[in-house]
């Protein structure tokens, strides 16, 4: 039994650094977790790229140090330190486009590193006044201060807000921040300028 848990140990510890790396890409991303499968896969490729690294560092350190052995305690170290700053890399491509924006820009890609069309717009549109056109038939317009990553959770906050009423524009008096459920909400159109009140 203790071979078994001591190789388990050492299994877990070995892969410690995708299980980090893959913890920090789903936290700082919308990107829905994958299944099972998909999760060993990506934590995989996180340990490989980590265990890379530490074994890059490791070899160039002990030609510097002309044999010097590194303690197994510096080289998960420098394993997860590694795989944190490409999670934090990729992270910032996928928010960002990075990757599938330059593959778009000479022709070898339509998709974007969005998890959704719905992601994109408020990504690629992020300081435009939105109109929400609710599923009760009335209208919001307004500042999109935060809006939610999928299209059926979450809450649209929206300050400066105006509601369309009987074809008029009327914002109501001291509301500093408007939350409507994103349930709610049958369509979003992003405007130039807000409408003025009347």
């Amino acid at each position: 039994m203790s071979w078994a848990s001591s190789e388990v140990v050492a299994v877990l510890t070995f892969l410690l650094p995708g299980f980090v790396a893959a913890a920090i890409f789903y936290s700082l991303t919308s990107h829905p977790k994958p299944n099972e499968f998909g999760q060993v896969v990506q934590t995989l490729v996180f340990t490989t790229v980590g265990q890379a690294i530490a074994w890059a560092a490791r070899w160039t350190g002990s030609l510097a140090w002309a044999g010097y052995a590194w303690p197994p305690e510096l080289e998960l170290a420098v394993a997860v330190v590694s795989s944190i700053v490409v999670a934090l890399i990729v992270v910032y491509c996928s928010n960002h486009d990075t990757a599938h924006g330059a593959l778009r820009r000479i022709g070898i890609t339509r998709e974007t590193s969005y998890p959704s069309e719905w992601y994109s717009a408020f990504a690629e549109l992020p300081r435009c006044y939105v109109m929400l056109y609710l599923k009760d038939k009335r209208h919001l317009c307004g500042w999109a201060e935060e809006w939610p990553s999928n299209h059926d959770r979450g809450h649209f906050s929206i300050s400066e807000g105006i509601w369309a009423i009987r074809g008029r524009w009327i914002r109501t008096p001291g509301v500093i921040l408007t939350l409507v459920p994103a349930s709610d909400v049958e369509m979003v159109e992003f405007l130039e300028t807000a409408p003025q009140e009347n």
